[in-house]
């Protein structure tokens, strides 16, 4: 039987003979439950806004980019804070900006001041997702990775869910509120974590108040890793299609060929929400039980696939089941890949810069994608514009076939 400190987890509590779900991530995943809500609010109304100003599907799509741009510019920044801060200050302040951003960007008067505006929140944003990902890798139980990701990426898709239908019933407060509200939700998020952790303090992986007995893990390590090099492949083509393609092109393509209601579009990306939370308990038993990789993979090329076709529906109920079913791909794909990531650093080592590398490949894909697949747009075509995103997605699975099984080593490391 495990004995070491990682066989149950840093800070978490037998209950029933299993390893309990830490405090300290029960307090993130409250939390983004609001985050998502506030999110689910304005993602499908920010690319309607933006059209609002008379500009191109291109500039539209920019603004969109903005905020991941901020995000992927700030990354070593949020990687050094995070370090020199510590989890929970670096959350709380992340999210505060992000609510600024977000009730300024209620009060754009001209494109460029949303654009400026918007793009300012990726600060916040990229300080309060590293320093979550960092308590998941420090606190989540080692065989219960999987679960732990599945749980935190669940608020966020049940929010999500919620968000924009929660958005079709307030549309008749008129394209700016969604933004305000947004702010509330932000608000009400970092209340919670300031409650559930006040008086906590930074705990070593035996739960005493020490400091990290192993020296942070550098990239060049992080790079030699197949699993961590796969990982950047695999979050490279995330980051493109469901986050930045989803949020960007998906509401204008909606626009363009069903509807110009907003609650449409909402509807829409409500499928691919309620597809990708629908597949995550299922994907959290694989990643954890049977292996990081099959989940990887088949999420993947099932996201791909669905994605490609995406372009090709012209009604609200074929395109509202292909998007769920792309869901699906990315709730199969994304426990497992940020479990692997988990493995590669592990519990006992302090990890900012290589989680930060992580979250800019990630914005990179969501910055990049939606511009070039807006260049595409107004050229060929949208049915063009999801095909070759579809294809990048199947692309970026063949690094994984070169990887190792990552939940091996985590098995190992909880063995002692």
């Amino acid at each position: 039987m495990p004995t070491g400190p990682d066989a149950a987890g840093p800070g978490s509590r037998p209950v029933g003979g299993k390893a309990a779900i830490p405090q300290e991530i029960w307090a993130i995943v409250v939390a983004a439950f609001f985050i998502a809500v506030g999110f689910g609010l304005i993602a499908p109304v920010l690319p309607l806004f933006a059209d609002q100003f008379s500009v191109s599907v291109t500039a539209t799509t920019i603004v969109v980019s903005a905020f991941p741009m901020l995000r992927l510019a700030w990354a070593p920044a949020a990687g050094g804070i995070l370090t020199r801060w510590g989890e929970k200050p670096t959350y709380m302040t992340g999210v505060l900006i992000v609510a600024a951003s977000s009730a300024m960007t209620a009060f754009a008067g001209s494109y460029w001041e949303l654009l400026v505006y918007r793009g300012l929140g990726g600060i916040g944003s990229v300080m309060f997702t590293v320093s979550a990902m960092a308590m998941i890798v420090k606190y989540a139980p080692v065989l219960m990775r999987g679960r732990v990701s599945a749980l935190y990426g669940s608020m966020f898709l049940i929010g999500n869910v919620i968000g924009p239908i929660l958005g079709g019933l307030l549309a008749g407060l008129g394209i700016r509120a969604p933004f305000l509200i947004y702010a509330g939700t932000l608000v009400v998020a970092v209340t919670i974590v300031w409650w559930m952790l006040r008086g906590a303090r930074v705990r070593s992986a035996d739960g005493g108040a020490a400091a990290m007995p192993l020296p942070p893990m550098t990239l060049a390590e992080a790079f030699a890793d197949p699993v961590y090099r796969a990982s950047l492949a695999s979050g490279l083509a995330n980051g493109w299609a469901n986050f930045g393609i989803r949020n960007a092109l998906v509401p204008l393509f909606v626009a363009y060929a069903i509807s110009t209601q907003s609650w449409v579009a909402g509807f829409i990306m409500a499928a691919f929400a309620a597809g990708n939370a629908a597949a995550l308990p299922f994907s959290a038993r694989i990643t954890d039980n049977v292996g990081r990789k099959p989940a990887i993979i088949w999420g993947m090329i099932i996201n791909g696939v669905l994605t490609a076709v995406f372009g090709l529906m012209g009604a609200m109920i074929p395109l509202a089941v292909v998007s769920a079913l792309a869901g699906v791909g990315a709730g199969l794909m994304n426990p497992g890949q940020q479990a692997a990531v988990a493995d590669v650093i592990g519990s006992e080592r302090s990890s900012g810069q290589v989680l930060a590398v992580f979250q800019m490949v990630q914005d990179v894909g969501a910055i990049v994608g939606p511009v070039l697949a807006g260049l595409v747009a107004d050229q060929w075509g949208f049915g063009w514009a999801f095909a070759l995103t579809g294809l990048l997605v199947t692309l970026c699975v063949l690094p994984w076939f070169a990887a190792d099984e990552p939940l091996e080593r985590a098995r190992r490391a909880a063995e002692g």
